[in-house]
């Protein structure tokens, strides 16, 4: 630990080179290197360590990152660490590697995780295969699988059998299937349910295998031509080290069976098998054969998000620190709120208030040079030395919604960044002599 939070300041050193609190790169970009560089630096080998969370080590990621956070906001070094993560969509470090550690012993070492954070088991998840699928030496014909559009040639030649299969995922659920026809007349059709955390590309790869599995039994002596609208099912069972298992079992039936071919087709452009397999595919979402397929990595991604959410909200909530900020931003985000450094200096109410400098004694009062308080509130409604960045006072009562308006409309907090910048430029004109 020590020597990542060594390597985390030379590191810091090198982002604050190339940018201070108001100049340089911009706050976008120094997120993306912090989420890229440093986060990636810092997850190293953090399933050995970081699986369970002492309080040490979340304090000891959390000064860590702390001067990142201040580097990417540039708001006064004061502010609270809270309020800094919830602005820049940041998560607490510890959490943030938590859950990649969580990641990696249920996907990686197959090691289940504590029932209070997942039921899901490592055999439900699908796996990654590796190396070729076959022997080098075994190969699919060069005409056996095509890029090209085949819906003309689906349409003109009536002695082969044609295959149409199509996936698809609504707000019901997911669904596969595949339709047959011979001579423009349907003779046989499939219709599969998938679970609602099934992947469009799981439903259109299985839909493509069981089209291959039902030619290969039933369709061994007669030309058969499968259609898929989905170009990724087609590279990915035209690769012979493929890595998804389904593509890999329909690389093997294709090289037992020659007289299949496989070939892209144009969706949507009024082929009637294409259009057919669609419908049927819609309508497997709700009303086709119960079909299970092990879990995409991207749902368990999704889930352990969710835990992570779920314990940065209840610190968010019953924390002490950034409160100002909690009234404006209750709700956690992963998504940063592109605020400029002088609007988080506003709402945090860390910056030059005589308000803030009194709290914090660097000043004998928090009065303004005016005779008021010196509060943010203060110079946005009430000081005379800022009459032209004026916004309307509101009620005592509405102070919250006020402040929330004000980081939701662009208008205003321009006006108020422009304060800010008044405000920093003629610090002793607010000073009481």
């Amino acid at each position: 630990m020590s020597a990542q939070a060594t390597k985390a300041l030379v590191l810091h050193q090198n982002i604050r080179k190339i940018a201070g609190k108001n100049w340089g790169i911009s706050q976008q970009h120094r997120r993306i290197l912090y989420k890229t560089v440093v986060e990636r630096m810092l997850a190293h080998g953090a399933a050995a360590w970081c699986l369970k969370i002492t309080a040490k080590i979340a304090r000891k990621l959390t000064s860590i990152q702390r001067p990142f956070l201040l580097s990417i906001t540039g708001a006064y070094r004061t502010s609270p660490t809270a309020a800094l993560q919830v602005i820049t969509g940041l998560p607490p470090l510890h959490l943030q590697l938590q859950q990649e550690a969580r990641h990696i012993t249920l996907t990686r070492l197959k090691k289940p995780l504590s029932p209070e954070i997942t039921d899901i088991q490592p055999s439900q998840i699908e796996s990654k295969a590796k190396g070729w699928t076959l022997h080098p030496s075994l190969f699919l014909n060069t005409n056996q699988i095509c890029m090209t559009d085949g819906g003309p040639e689906s349409l003109a030649d009536t002695r082969a059998f044609h295959i149409f299969t199509d996936g698809s995922k609504t707000d019901e659920g997911v669904g596969a299937a595949y339709c047959i026809f011979k001579n423009k007349i349907i003779t046989h059709q499939w219709k599969g349910q998938l679970q609602k955390y099934n992947t469009v590309f799981q439903a259109e790869i299985t839909a493509l295998r069981e089209a291959i599995q039902y030619a290969s039994e039933n369709l061994k002596d007669h030309q058969v031509k499968v259609y898929v609208d989905n170009q990724a099912s087609l590279y990915a069972i035209a690769n012979p080290k493929t890595k998804a298992q389904i593509a890999r079992q329909i690389f093997k039936n294709l090289i037992d069976n020659p007289n299949i071919k496989v070939s892209w087709i144009k969706a949507h452009a009024n082929y009637p098998g294409n259009e057919k397999a669609d419908e049927l595919a819609k309508e497997a979402t709700t009303t086709g054969q119960p079909y299970t397929v092990l879990l995409p990595t991207s749902h368990i991604k999704s889930v352990l998000k969710a835990c992570l959410l779920r314990d940065w909200q209840e610190l968010w909530t019953k924390g002490n620190t950034g409160r100002p900020i909690h009234k404006v931003l209750p709700k956690v985000s992963l998504h940063t709120q592109n605020w400029s450094r002088e609007l988080s200096i506003f709402l945090m109410e860390h910056g030059p208030f005589p308000t803030y400098l009194h709290r914090f004694r660097l000043s004998q009062t928090d009065y303004c040079n005016c005779g008021g308080i010196g509060s943010p509130i203060h110079y946005a409604t009430e000081c005379p030395f800022t009459l032209s960045w004026h916004l309307k006072t509101p009620a005592s009562s509405n102070i919250d919604p006020w402040r929330k308006s004000i980081a939701q409309n662009k208008i205003l907090s321009n006006k108020i960044c422009e304060l800010i910048r008044f405000i920093h430029q003629n610090n002793d004109l607010f000073k009481i002599n």
